[in-house]
């Protein structure tokens, strides 16, 4: 068995599905270089994935999935794993997140669950400066683009999100990048439980200005908010404080455009891209 490396906690999600790769590998007795050719990975690329160097896309385990026949071992152990890229303050809402039956959101740019993968990787990358940064970079845009999975979810969670007019007016410097991404946004607005409104320069200054808000209902009824914002975040379980924060979204709501306008809006915007 190859030994875990030094820097690698042997007790983390990533190691955990580490070792299951490794054990998959091994029990089908073929080398790295034999799946290599056979799943058409590079070599290196699935000697870190075993060696919990790296955290894969989630299509990668859903592959290899298939190919061992581990029946969703793989992912569920991804998903484990994934949430370990984010840092402590975030993980209880990453727990929460994917079992959400409702979810309520307000960005004053494009929300992680509707970023393209180059633009997730872009506006990841502002302060990466070397060849680890990079690899950092490339493990949250795995994060991030894995959270997306649960849009598409059956049954998917009833999503609302609100878009401040700045988001859309704040481009990437390449402009087919930022093409993909209105037109994605677009997409995802006629997903049948995704409603996105956005809220217009025209609706004036507002309360949440200085960060974003979501709130999520479970299964069971119970809800909390979360909120970002100045280099800070907190997770809010109380629920006299979860009610204002529901009423401070419904207000914020009430300014936004409808539905069908903002996807005309987003349009427009997208058109004015192009020409």
């Amino acid at each position: 068995m190859t030994a875990q490396p030094a820097d690698v906690d042997e007790g983390s999600g990533r190691a955990a599905l580490g070792r299951a790769l490794r054990y998959l590998r091994e029990r089908s007795g073929k080398s790295l270089s034999e799946l290599a050719a056979e799943t058409r990975y590079d070599k290196s690329y699935l000697y870190r994935l075993e060696a919990g160097q790296r955290l894969s896309k989630l299509a990668v385990m859903e592959d290899l999935d298939r190919y061992y026949e581990s029946g969703g071992l793989l992912v569920q152990l991804w998903k484990v794993a994934r949430r370990e890229v984010f840092k402590d303050k975030y993980k209880e809402f990453m727990r929460l997140e994917p079992t959400a039956m409702i979810m309520h959101k307000f960005t004053l740019g494009i929300p992680g669950l509707l970023q393209t993968e180059d633009v997730a990787r872009q506006s990841l990358s502002g302060a990466q400066e070397t060849g680890t940064d990079a690899d950092l970079v490339e493990e949250q845009v795995v994060a991030r683009i894995g959270r997306q999975h649960l849009l598409h979810r059956s049954p998917a969670p009833s999503v609302r999100i609100i878009i401040d007019e700045y988001a859309l007016r704040r481009p990437v410097r390449d402009a087919k990048m930022w093409d993909e991404q209105l037109t994605h946004l677009v997409d995802a607005a006629e997903l049948p439980s995704t409603v996105l409104q956005v809220l217009p320069f025209a609706a004036g200054a507002h309360h949440l200005m200085d960060g974003s808000l979501t709130l999520l209902w479970q299964e069971d009824g119970s809800s909390v908010a979360y909120t970002e914002g100045n280099g800070c975040a907190e997770l809010i379980e109380e629920p006299t404080a979860v009610t204002r924060y529901r009423l401070s979204y419904d207000r914020l709501r009430d300014r936004a455009l409808p539905p069908p306008e903002s996807i005309g809006f987003i349009r427009d915007v997208l058109e004015e891209h192009r020409s």
